[in-house]
């Protein structure tokens, strides 16, 4: 009997494995920002907005741990600590930027469709 479906169980874990991490808003704003160059910590909280300390440094471990991100500290004082992409973490800003413009293009047809469907609901 052909299965129903063409896809192997430990490629699904894989992909939602990845894409858990890389579809977190918080990491599509940080990978963007960092798209511009490295980027001292409060610098990238006041270029992101609205995002807690605790929240930055989960996001900023979890990009590190994954390879998107390097951190770098200087041995200064206070110490600084600069934050990078890799060059996994620039292939990844293609997808990332490609999606954040199609959601600027689509939002006022996202938001259509669900007044539509909210209406149609009632």
């Amino acid at each position: 009997m052909k299965p129903r479906h063409p896809h192997r169980t430990e490629d699904c874990r894989a992909i939602s494995d990845i894409l858990q991490r890389v579809g977190d808003k918080w990491t599509v704003l940080v990978v963007g920002k960092l798209g511009a160059g490295p980027m001292r910590f409060n610098e990238l909280r006041h270029a992101v907005g609205g995002i807690s300390q605790k929240m930055l440094t989960t996001t900023l471990r979890g990009l590190e741990r994954d390879g998107f991100v390097t951190r770098t500290v200087f041995p200064t004082i206070p110490p600084r600590v600069d934050y990078e992409l890799t060059e996994l973490g620039c292939e990844l800003l293609v997808p990332v930027n490609a999606l954040g413009e199609w959601a600027r293009r689509n939002q006022g047809r996202v938001a259509e469709a669900r007044l539509k469907f909210d209406a149609a609901a009632q």
